[in-house]
Order: structure tokens, then C-alpha cells, then sequence
């Protein structure tokens, strides 16, 4: 999808801005449909036409259940008779049937006899730099800077030095009474009672030959479910034998890593801002992870002409929140048949609130890109359990690698999950999460917008946190030429010790300069509020702008500003 004009401008947060109004781009993350597509008067037919096509190209194989009339019709935003026409159609067609309170299914594909199918989980069957290479600076020496700021953090802070390995460790375990840090779901909306009955019924259908050591790939049952999954949901066609499951982006990284590394790749070119843990991952293995520069259109494709492979986070980048824009993905393209590889994470595809489905790179070019994901942000990070999708050429070397790492994830809370996927529930909960992070997200913006007054927020389409720069002209990028560092305004004051000052007076963020490798660029924070409620929000931004306010600079300016994305 094009969009790389989509939001490229700033503008002041007010209800006409789409936040908080109410406001929302239509189309719908099942088969990335977009009814902007569908010629005038002609809405039913091509409704039709796009399930015929997704039933006939394997999306929605026999067995898949669509989406409830009601709902699909609220995501398209059209009426519910368009949806409810084109499922008559197919019916009649003899390819899906209304199984009451079941739903509808797909119950034959092109030229098949239409049959009786099994519900979906109704049984366990189913720097060195090379030649002609870009240079790069690691961030100067925090701790020689923080000297000059009266402000700064203690030296107990998770703040008081340049990030460690163990710095997310170090900021989880710190006592605050609200967390606003970025990249953590609702945990306490978790489906605490599906996962129940989808156990129970594990459980009670699990032959004795299920308890012992299962297959290092992941369940045939799940591998199925996720294939089925990225049909429905990320645009990407693959059969269960191509998923591998794992415990998580994070496991997916580092057995990513050794697979490249064996192939002689010792360097995956990454975001810049780009995330600070996905950069140690990858060190562990023993890449180098040289910075590739970030704007309102995403990756600069261009600085990719020294490297063989990149790792990108496409359909909403961290942590700007940029889409790669559609000019960008043609130019990535163009890069990756050139003999590139990418490496696709996508970890909150799912929660968009402002603008249309974005399909996934592995869907366009898929024996160029590594595509990983996860229910981390979907479900808990507790699960550990994602997946990787890999071209063909390193499949196997990576189910060693994750043979010979833990012998494959744990065969029960597999089945468990599968069951939730093919069973509705998990669409269900993302519906429901989706409402209650708009709300939180909404709240969020209008409280930088009476506490925060000079910052500028990136990101609110979509995801689970929000950046907020100070200063500068609200582009997040670096300029190597500009001479700066992570402060505000042009005063001596640094985005990590406006995270101490948060942390001091018990609300938990996260520094934008934790992201960069490259210096420049102006000081922000990452605040997350999915995981928070909306007084928790409210406070917390009410201390961090009672923390501006005490800041000896100028940061506070005449209005707050969105970027769109």
C-alpha cells in the first residue's frame, strides 16, 4: 500500500486533527481491505471479489472462519447489508456456509465439492568501516555529560551511565507508582478465561503421546494457525511448513544472527532511531549493527548501498512511528532483487487506530525477507512465543539453530494459542484492546497538550506508545553536521535527565537518545499508555510537565503538535 504521502505534516493536536475525534481511516486488517478500492455503487461485488480472490489464492483456505458481519461491516465503515450481500453470494456459490452461532465458513475452494468441514480447534488433529562504507560514532559518554547538569540523574539512576546490557533489567525492576514505559500491552486485559477453556480443552483431547518432546519447529497445529493468520491478517501467503515458531522477536534475532553470520553476513545495517534492545540481540551474536538514517517516509533506502542486510520495522517504525512510505518500499524492493536482505520485524502490526492496514514487506518480496513476529504486544510478553518466516534458502539452518538452542518451544501453551487463533478469540481480543488503547492514547495526547505545551507527538496512528520531541523543527532524525546532543531547547539539559526527574518522582519512561547511534537530533521520551489508566496517564504527564517546568531552559513553547502517522 502507498502511502507515502500519508501524514507527512505536522499540525497542532485539536479535535479536527482525527485524535481523539472519533476520526478514523477505514479498511479493515482482515486481507488488508480497503473499501476506497471498491468502484461507486459497486461495494457488495467487490467485497465479494476480494474473498473469491483470498479463498482462491490460499488466504482463507477450507475450514477459516470469516469475521462477523456486524464487525466487518464497522471496519470497513459501510453498511452492514454490503457485507451481509457478499456473503450471500459466495453461499450461493457454494463457497462459504452460515453455521449459525459458528459463523461463516470457507467450506470449498476454486473447483472443489463443497463439503463438511471440522470447526477450526475442534481437535488437536487439525566500527570497523570498509571501503566506500558510512562511518558511525557510538553516543558520546553519558556520564562525563551529566556532570555539567545540576539536573541530572543520581547515580543509583538506571540514567546514571550509558545503557548496559542490562539496562532494561535495571529500568523494569525500578519502583514507580505509574509506568509509562513503551512496548508493554495491556496486560490486565489478558483473556484470562479463553486461555482457560482453550487449556481445558487441550487438556481433554491430548493423547499421552502429546506430553513428550515435540517437534523443534512448533506444533503442526499452531504453525497452522499463524499461517493462517498472516493470510488474514498481514498479507502474506505460507503454508505451516514455512513457519518456524520461537520464543519470541527476541529469540527470532538472535537465531537470525547466527544463521547470517554462518552464511558470512556479519553486519545487519539497522534503523536509526532505531531500538536500543534490538541492537543488543544482535550484538550478542556478534553482528555489527551500523545505523541507517530515519524519516517521515521511513528508511533511507539509499544508505543501504554498502550493506547486504537491514532490519527494519516497516508498518510502524520504532520509535518515530513512521510508515515506510510506498516510494520507499519500491526503492527497498529494487535494493533487496539487487541481492539485499531484509529483516522484517513486525511487532504491533496489529494496533492501528488512525490509519488504514499496512501490508507486511514479506508479502511483496518474500524470498528477500526474513519476516518475524509475536504476541508479545498482542497478548503478554510472558507467553514467549512468535514466529519467523524465513526465505527458503535459510529455513533449515534456522531449525537448527532452534534445535539446537532449547529443542523447540513448549508443546502445551502451543496448543493453547492455536486454539485461541482459530477459534475467534484472539481476534476478539484485539478488537477489545483496540478500544480500550484508543481511549488511553486519546487521554495521553490531550495531557501533553495542557501539560506539555512545546513538545511535538509522533506516532498516534497506531501502536502502543507515543514520542514526544522538544525543540528543534519536529523532525526526529539525526543531522551529523548539526553538533548537538540530546537536549532541550539550547539549554544544558538532556532527555535522560528529564527520565531521572521523571523516575525521581515515581513515573518510569524511556529517553529517546537510548535509540540513537548517531549523534544529533533533539531530545525526547517515549511514553507508553497501554498499559496504564487513563488518571495514571494524566498524572504521570502532569509530573513530567511539573519536571519541564523546573527545566532551566525554554522549552516550553505556544502549542503542541502532532505528527501523523
Amino acid at each position: 500500500m502507498d502511502r507515502s504521502k500519508e501524514g507527512a505534516v505536522d499540525g497542532a493536536i485539536e479535535g479536527e486533527s482525527g485524535f481523539g475525534s472519533g476520526s478514523v481511516v477505514s479498511g479493515s486488517d482482515f486481507l488488508q481491505l480497503d473499501v476506497r478500492e471498491a468502484p461507486f455503487g459497486g461495494r457488495a461485488e467487490w467485497l465479494a471479489g476480494e474473498l473469491r480472490q483470498a479463498v482462491a489464492d490460499g488466504r482463507l483456505p477450507v475450514g477459516s472462519r470469516l469475521p462477523a458481519t456486524r464487525v466487518l461491516a464497522a471496519e470497513l465503515r459501510v453498511s452492514r447489508g454490503v457485507v451481509t450481500e457478499a456473503y450471500r453470494r459466495l453461499s450461493e456459490e457454494g463457497q462459504v456456509e452460515g453455521r449459525g452461532r459458528g459463523g461463516t465458513v470457507v467450506v470449498a475452494g476454486p473447483g472443489a465439492a463443497v463439503g463438511t468441514v471440522r470447526a477450526p480447534g475442534s481437535g488437536a488433529g487439525d566500527h570497523e568501516v570498509g571501503s566506500g562504507q558510512l562511518a558511525y560514532a557510538e553516543p558520546p559518554n553519558a556520564a562525563s555529560q551529566f556532570a555539567r547538569s545540576p539536573y541530572g540523574p543520581s547515580p543509583s539512576s538506571p540514567f546514571s551511565s550509558p545503557p548496559g546490557d542490562d539496562v532494561f533489567d535495571l529500568i523494569r525492576t525500578a519502583a514507580a507508582r505509574i509506568d509509562l514505559s513503551p512496548g508493554v500491552p495491556d496486560l490486565a486485559a489478558f483473556p484470562r478465561a479463553a486461555w482457560l477453556r482453550a487449556e481445558r480443552g487441550v487438556f481433554g483431547e491430548l493423547a499421552a503421546g502429546g506430553f513428550g518432546y515435540g517437534d523443534p519447529r512448533g506444533t503442526e497445529e499452531l504453525r497452522r494457525a499463524v499461517a493462517r493468520w498472516l493470510g488474514r491478517y498481514r498479507g502474506i501467503r505460507v503454508d505451516a511448513g514455512d513457519v518456524l515458531i520461537v520464543a519470541g522477536t527476541a529469540q527470532a534475532l538472535a537465531l537470525i544472527g547466527r544463521v547470517l553470520r554462518e552464511d558470512g553476513i556479519e553486519e545487519i545495517a539497522v534503523e536509526d532511531p532505531g531500538s536500543l534492545g534490538v541492537r543488543q540481540h544482535l550484538r550478542n551474536q556478534g553482528m555489527r549493527t551500523p545505523p541507517v538514517a530515519v524519516d517521515g517516509e521511513g528508511v533511507l533506502v539509499s544508505e543501504l548501498r554498502y550493506h547486504r542486510a537491514v532490519l527494519l520495522t516497516p508498518a510502524h517504525q520504532f520509535p518515530t512511528g513512521v510508515v515506510l512510505g510506498g516510494a520507499r518500499r519500491r526503492e527497498l524492493m529494487r535494493w533487496a532483487e539487487d541481492g539485499g536482505l531484509v529483516v522484517e520485524d513486525d511487532y504491533d502490526a496489529e494496533h492501528r487506530y488512525d490509519r488504514a492496514p499496512v501490508p507486511a514487506l514479506r508479502s511483496m518480496l518474500p524470498e528477500r525477507v526474513c519476516y518475524a513476529g509475536s504476541v508479545s504486544k498482542l497478548l503478554a510478553p510472558a507467553l514467549r512465543m512468535g514466529w519467523v518466516v524465513a526465505p527458503t534458502r535459510y529455513r533449515e539452518a534456522l531449525v537448527a539453530a532452534k534445535r539446537y538452542a532449547d529443542l523447540g518451544n513448549a508443546v502445551l501453551p502451543q496448543l493453547v494459542l492455536a486454539r485461541l487463533m482459530e477459534s475467534g478469540e484472539l481476534e476478539r481480543h484485539l478488537r477489545l484492546v483496540r478500544r480500550r488503547h484508543r481511549r488511553r492514547r486519546d487521554a495521553m495526547i490531550a495531557a501533553i497538550r495542557e501539560c506539555l505545551p512545546g513538545a511535538v507527538v509522533h506516532g498516534a496512528a497506531a501502536g502502543l506508545h507515543l514520542l514526544i520531541t522538544f525543540g528543534g523543527d519536529g523532525t526526529v532524525g539525526t543531522d551529523d553536521s548539526a553538533g548537538t546532543d540530546d537536549r532541550l531547547g539550547t539549554g544544558d539539559f538532556r532527555d535522560t535527565d528529564l527520565a531521572a526527574a521523571a523516575l525521581a518522582r515515581g513515573v518510569k519512561v524511556h529517553p529517546l537518545s537510548w535509540h540513537r547511534q548517531r549523534p544529533g537530533g533533539p531530545p525526547g521520551l517515549l511514553l507508553g499508555y497501554a498499559a496504564s489508566s487513563v488518571s495514571a496517564i494524566e498524572e504521570g504527564i502532569a509530573v513530567l510537565g511539573e519536571a519541564v517546568a523546573r527545566c532551566p531552559t525554554g522549552t516550553r513553547g505556544p502549542n503542541t503538535r502532532t505528527a501523523h502517522r
